[in-house]
């Protein structure tokens, strides 16, 4: 099981030198690297230099590196891939990814070149169509992983936000399930109210119960929360080395099932406690 942490995905924008730079010392488990909206048009050039040299020259240890270029059908998508590549990105971030067409087109792109043979694709799903396309879309060559894009979709939806997200959970659960069945990593989108803790993490609560990875962030004070909220906690680590302990003891004696606090332990429910403990583990030699 891949248990690499997608807890905490923060975004930065690719034209903010001091942001690139403050990037290597924040406790996000993967990096954005906004060359799309978050990048005035006159300033994407610059914006695509000064990221490829930063990745280049610059230490960002264990976080996950995902560059989003500007769509392939804008006149900044090609150059954006053009020059990021020489920086031997670890992921591209696709926008506005409406059917997996155009994840097969950005794969083309990067098998005929050397220096992104290793390079993975993630997709954004913020579109009506991109959801409807999620299961085929999860499927595409290089796919790692999908990115929720909820501004876009709710835009697109014409629904109200509402801090129960109802009017979105079917847009939620549909790239969810295509991302689970096709074993790829799948992030919640963002919350807005950077300053507002309580509703952050509310929505994060509700994103892993849901079975997201993480929660995209748009700054670096919502960083504790997600990290907290999508880790196992201690009752759930205590729990889970019981249930092992008691099915062990159980299958010893020759019984396929165990009982926990009264409850039935069954083999599904080892497979999810040892990635409970195996998630825990990894989490913690972050800090170390």
């Amino acid at each position: 099981m891949d248990t690499r942490p997608f807890r905490s995905v923060l975004y930065i924008p690719g034209a903010k030198e001091r942001a690139l730079e403050k990037a290597t010392t924040l406790a996000a488990d993967a990096i954005i690297f906004d060359l799309e909206d978050a990048v005035a048009i006159d300033e994407k050039a610059r914006a695509r230099e000064l990221l490829a040299q930063t990745l280049q020259s610059h230490d960002y240890g264990t976080r996950a590196k995902l560059v989003r270029i500007n769509a392939l059908s804008t006149e900044w998508g090609a150059s954006d891939l053009d020059v990021i590549a020489d920086a031997r990105p670890e992921a591209i971030l696709l926008p506005k990814v409406d059917n997996a067409e155009q994840i097969e087109a950005l794969a083309r792109l990067l098998d005929a070149r050397a220096e992104t043979s290793e390079t993975r694709i993630w997709a954004m799903m913020e579109s009506p169509q991109g959801v409807l396309n999620a299961a085929d879309i999860a499927r595409a060559p290089r796919m790692a992983g999908f990115i929720m894009g909820t501004n876009d979709l709710a835009k697109d939806m014409g629904c109200r936000f509402r801090p129960d997200r109802l009017p979105l959970m079917l847009s939620l659960q549909m790239p969810l399930i295509a991302a689970k069945a096709a074993g790829i990593v799948i992030v919640d989108g963002v919350y807005n109210a950077f300053r507002d803790e309580a509703g952050l993490r509310a929505e994060c609560q509700q994103g892993r119960d849901m079975g997201f990875d993480g929660k995209t962030l748009i700054h670096p004070l919502q960083l504790p929360i997600a990290n907290e909220v999508f880790s196992p906690t201690e009752e759930e680590i205590t729990l889970a080395r019981r249930q092992i302990e008691a099915f062990d003891a159980a299958t010893s004696r020759g019984e396929g099932v165990a009982v926990v606090d009264g409850s039935i332990v069954e083999n599904l429910h080892i497979v999810t406690a040892k990635q409970i403990l195996a998630k825990a583990q990894a989490f913690a030699e972050l800090t170390e």
